[in-house]
């Protein structure tokens, strides 16, 4: 009986491989984030069949390479993501912490781990990978949690080392991390078994950069007040430009959003109705409590209208060359927000609480995330002195929600939002 559920099963996909392209054109005629993921993952989970190769690679990782060499790229952070929203996470870390990892390791690379060993999670595991890319640009820790899956999957690993940027980016980290690229490219050609083709990298390339120039322009109709989107719906756009990065799919889409909210913009319609406090979100959001979240903020009409998380995808255009793909993303990956130093955090905070003129900044301390949370206090003592706005620090875990406590987190935002309301009827 099982075979022949596993037989039907093959030849669905089968079907729908060949389908793939038909389903796309209707999907950018809806333009639903759903559509998208769904297609994405289908291509995926399916690789095996229609003869095409998977990579697991980190967020931070250069994934262009791959969409030039036709490998499907896969994110287990976005795939720890889906686990934290689908309130999986607990259990997950739980079965690592069981293997004998750590409660104390990011709850990404627990539930990763113990997922692959049991095909678990809200969409039944990943695909198999064929090779894994892991650049540390994000944390210490991807090294050897890539090096765990490398071994148990039985496949080739590489690995991106970025110098970490304390003050400045100097011409001997140009060289050390460009020097990297081509060995990522002998890598690709091994593994892939055929010469990289250089041509369609300058293409993927080129739309790689528009699509994270779109994704600024759809970030940046929050400015507007009242503020056509919040965070949480940034958080949940950001899919796309992860994942699909270098492809049309993210150009048609995100040119459609950034419409749609100029739309909203045009009709007077925010993302909370009656907006009266505008507040900055920092560091990865809590993915098991985003709605609960939204909505207690919302109950104080205050809109998180920007965050730090979102915006890590498009702040090293400054560095991008379109001409010249290959050397500046090797700058590019090396000065993204997590691999520089508290001081140009701090900077980077500043400019956005002025371009989005935010009445408050909430810090997210992530039990998980070490590099993003380390430096959040001494990032808030820089943002209250020359800035004066309160500060709201929320202790949690972005995918394990035994680290969350609602009563004392809702207690917290309501004594915060007092503050703030305090100090806007004054002014």
């Amino acid at each position: 009986m099982k075979k022949a559920i596993s037989e039907f099963f093959k030849m669905v996909l089968i079907l729908l491989a060949g389908k793939f392209k038909k389903f796309t054109m209707r999907f950018k005629k809806t333009k639903t984030m759903k559509d998208y993921m769904m297609v994405y993952y289908s291509q995926a989970k399916s690789a095996r069949l229609t003869g095409k190769k998977v990579a697991w690679i980190t967020s931070g990782g250069p994934v262009e390479p791959l969409i030039a060499m036709d490998v499907i790229p896969v994110y287990p952070e976005n795939h720890g993501a889906m686990i934290g929203a689908s309130k999986m996470g607990g259990h997950l870390c739980e079965l690592a912490e069981n293997m004998g990892y750590s409660a104390d390791l990011c709850s990404y690379a627990r539930s990763d781990i113990s997922c692959a060993t049991i095909n678990g999670g809200p969409i039944g595991g990943l695909p198999r990978p064929d090779m894994l890319v892991c650049c540390n640009n994000i944390c210490g820790t991807v090294l050897k949690w890539y090096e765990i899956q490398a071994r148990y999957f039985n496949v080739p690993l590489f690995i991106l080392d970025t110098p970490f940027c304390h003050t400045e980016y100097t011409e001997e980290m140009g060289r050390y991390v460009r020097a990297q690229f081509d060995e990522y490219i002998v890598f690709l050609e091994k593994a892939c078994g055929r010469k990289f083709d250089f041509d369609k990298l300058k293409e993927v390339g080129h739309l790689s950069h528009q699509g994270q120039l779109l994704w600024q322009a759809v970030l940046d109709t929050a400015t507007h007040k009242p503020s056509p989107m919040s965070a949480f719906d940034a958080f949940y756009h950001l899919a796309l430009i992860v994942t699909l990065r270098g492809t049309q799919d993210v150009l048609d889409y995100y040119t459609w959003l950034a419409g749609y909210m100029k739309d909203r913009i045009a009709r007077g319609i925010g993302a909370v109705p009656n907006e009266k406090y505008r507040l900055l979100w920092d560091n990865i959001p809590i993915w098991h409590r985003t709605r609960w979240l939204s909505e207690k903020f919302a109950s104080h009409n205050a809109c998180l209208v920007a965050d730090t998380y979102t915006t890590a995808w498009c702040g090293a255009l400054k560095y991008i060359d379109e001409n010249n793909f290959i050397d500046s993303a090797a700058e590019a990956h090396a000065r993204i927000y997590l691999n520089i130093g508290v001081d140009q955090m701090a900077k980077m905070v500043i400019e956005m609480i002025d371009k989005y003129d935010v009445d408050g900044f909430v810090l997210h301390s992530n039990r998980s995330c070490k590099p993003y949370s380390f430096g959040q206090l001494d990032i808030q003592k820089i943002v209250e002195r020359e800035r004066g706005i309160p500060c709201l620090m929320l202790e949690a875990d972005m995918t394990d929600e035994r680290s969350f406590s609602e009563s004392q987190i809702s207690t917290r935002i309501d004594a915060y939002m007092e503050i703030i309301k305090e100090r806007k009827n004054k002014k």
